[in-house]
């Protein structure tokens, strides 16, 4: 009998979070060997494509497919929900969803044109969930129409591959140019938003180390992997020009700010990561879908400062990890992305006073952080795998998926008698 078909339109050659996902998932689809996989491979925003020929990937490269000869018996799009749109026999769609508490009702129209959806935590489910919409006539007294997520939904967590991201000293990422031996990293997009207000929350990070650690003798320093969604030279030169603004702000002897900009490679990430320089990773993020650089990081069994909401506290433990508390607050005017990040939505703020007492408490008392770190690293490793994640897969599919498809079944002709003809 031959294998049902299965398409996955996703950004699998891109290098993005929704690209690293893509690569992921789809080797978990073909580990499970119960399908044909054929990929179509998108773009994602302004990341440059190419990953898999730089990573030489033949077994995912080898799979993609410029069209499709006839309706896949199961369709999957991992993308965001409003670009979702049934092709196949079975649909599903698979997304991180919203850092907020609200999606547009385009995301949740996107959900219920699926059979199901996956999502990457429980905070991106409870934003689907949570967002229901009216249309109303112009005199307002009618209600044209409304909606909510009336599809399956279910949690499938990012898994990470162990033998991508693991502790083990290394010197190989260069940081020469780092002087101190004390650095923390913070990994991500700098997106739109006034200093405190973009959703990585890059801007405050870097304010609220200047002002934690400014006219202290042997400060640590401060390592930023970020960009505005591309390599460009003059990305980098925008971001260079937005620290040295930032710097301007703050009075003082100041501690070092340094910028890793450009498309790197896993091996490199795990470099930097386990560099010895970088001693914590800090993330004062509004909202994640995931987070995870956040995941990636804690294999490598270093501290982690992060927001006590959204996505990340799926995998970071409060007793091993230093989760900020804070509030709930509409997002700011500045960060509102049409269509996507809405002005009625909320996200999360971390408390401005313990910030740098999160930042002098990974710094006075490392080897305590440390032990904890190590504890979440090994039980993130067992929990949260490339494995588990394969496994918790399956039990979706066979919970939800047919098991047979029209494609399969094979045509049986009766048999014909034929006279016998004597020549």
């Amino acid at each position: 009998m031959n294998k049902p078909i299965c398409a996955i339109s996703c950004p699998i050659d891109t290098y993005s979070g929704y690209g690293a996902r893509a690569r992921d998932f789809v080797r978990s689809i073909v580990k499970l060997n119960k399908y044909d996989v054929k990929i179509l491979s998108q773009r994602w925003g302004n990341t440059r494509f190419g990953y898999l020929k730089d990573h030489n990937d033949k077994e995912l490269a080898s799979k993609i497919v410029n069209n499709l000869q006839a309706k896949p018996d199961i369709w999957i799009q991992i993308t965001v929900p409003n670009e979702f749109q049934p092709m196949g026999t079975y649909n599903i769609g698979v997304t991180a969803a919203m850092e907020t508490t609200l999606c547009n009702h385009t995301w949740v129209d996107g959900v219920n044109r699926m059979d199901l959806t996956l999502v990457s935590s429980n905070h991106s489910k409870f934003s689907l969930v949570n967002s229901k919409y009216e249309e109303r006539s112009k005199d307002n007294n009618t209600v044209i129409r409304s909606g909510k997520v009336e599809k399956p939904i279910e949690v499938l967590f990012e898994g990470i591959d162990p033998e991508k991201y693991f502790s083990k000293p290394t010197t190989d990422f260069n940081l020469t140019n780092v002087v101190e031996n004390f650095n923390y990293l913070v990994v991500g997009h700098w997106l739109p938003g006034d200093i405190g207000q973009d959703r990585k929350n890059i801007g405050l990070t870097i304010k609220s180390f200047l002002e934690t650690f400014k006219n202290k003798k042997n400060s640590p320093g401060l390592v930023l992997k970020v960009s505005r969604g591309n390599s460009s030279i003059i990305d980098r030169e925008s971001i260079l020009d937005t620290i040295n603004k930032i710097k301007e702000s703050v009075k003082g002897k100041l501690p070092n700010v340094y910028l890793v900009h450009g498309d790197v490679t896993d091996k490199e990430v795990n470099d930097l990561y386990n560099h010895p320089k970088i001693k914590a990773m800090v993330s004062l993020t509004h909202g994640e879908g995931f987070g995870r650089p956040l995941l990636e990081f804690s294999m490598v069994k270093k501290p982690i400062i992060a927001s006590a909401w959204s996505g990340q506290v799926d995998f970071l433990d409060s007793n091993l990890a230093l989760l900020l508390p804070g509030t709930v607050e509409p997002v700011h005017r500045t960060a509102l992305v049409k269509d996507m990040i809405l002005p009625q939505a909320q996200w999360f703020s971390p408390d401005p006073t313990k910030i740098a007492q999160f930042y002098k408490q990974v710094f006075k008392h490392y080897k305590e952080q440390l032990v904890k770190a190590k504890q979440l690293g090994n039980r993130n490793k067992d929990i949260f795998s490339l494995n588990s994640m394969t496994n918790l897969l399956d039990k979706y599919f066979k919970q939800y998926v047919p098991d047979t498809f029209a494609s399969q079944i094979q045509l049986k002709m009766p048999e014909l008698k034929l006279p016998k003809l004597n020549i």
